[in-house]
């Protein structure tokens, strides 16, 4: 009988590392364990070293925080899509990028090589705030409004949106009132496009 309970557990862990290579492989969640248990995906050398209230808010944030780089990486790939195909690859210098936010993106690639840290894009517009990425909008208003239906919600939308990142990005708790609220606010982000 205990042989074939330690073949039974040693097929088990076979079978469990080929599902885990192809979880890797085709970049796949199978959901097989809970995010928190999964090896490597927390520092095991100081993660265990924060109280667990601070790990729990962690864990909550975690998903806010994952929704709101998706959302922000994306209007990025619109704003740097929609500019190229409507001005060409040189679309930074032929549009009309207010010159302080030039200016902050030059200065934040300046501070970023100063610092000696690896670069972290070749694009400018990675190096603008979220909030900088609507004054792009907003001055380029005649390029995207086949995108938007409107200007007012967008400027509504993106203002929210805006204040919404605060918290989420600040490493602060979202109250349960902007949970509710930032999952509206998205909303409202794809109905602008529709």
């Amino acid at each position: 009988m205990d042989d074939k309970i330690k073949v039974f557990a040693f097929s088990n862990q076979m079978v469990e590392r080929a599902l885990d290579g192809i979880e890797k492989g085709l970049q796949l969640d199978l959901q097989r364990t809970d995010v928190s248990e999964r090896a490597g995906d927390k520092d095991q050398d100081y993660y265990p070293q924060f109280t667990l209230d601070i790990r729990s808010e962690a864990k909550e944030m975690a998903v806010h925080y994952e929704l709101f780089y998706c959302l922000e990486v994306s209007i990025r790939t619109l704003i740097k899509d929609k500019m190229k195909s409507e001005l060409g690859s040189d679309w930074w210098n032929l549009s009309e990028v207010p010159e302080p936010i030039k200016k902050n993106v030059k200065d934040n690639i300046q501070r970023e090589l100063d610092s000696s840290f690896t670069q972290r894009s070749d694009d400018e517009l990675d190096y603008t705030t979220f909030g900088e990425l609507g004054d792009i909008v907003r001055k380029n208003w005649v390029h995207f409004a086949d995108i938007f239906y409107s200007e007012k919600a967008f400027n509504r939308v993106m203002n929210s949106l805006n204040l919404l990142r605060g918290p989420i990005a600040h490493c602060s708790p979202l109250a349960e009132d902007e949970v509710v609220r930032l999952k509206l606010t998205l909303k409202d982000w794809f109905r602008l496009m529709e």
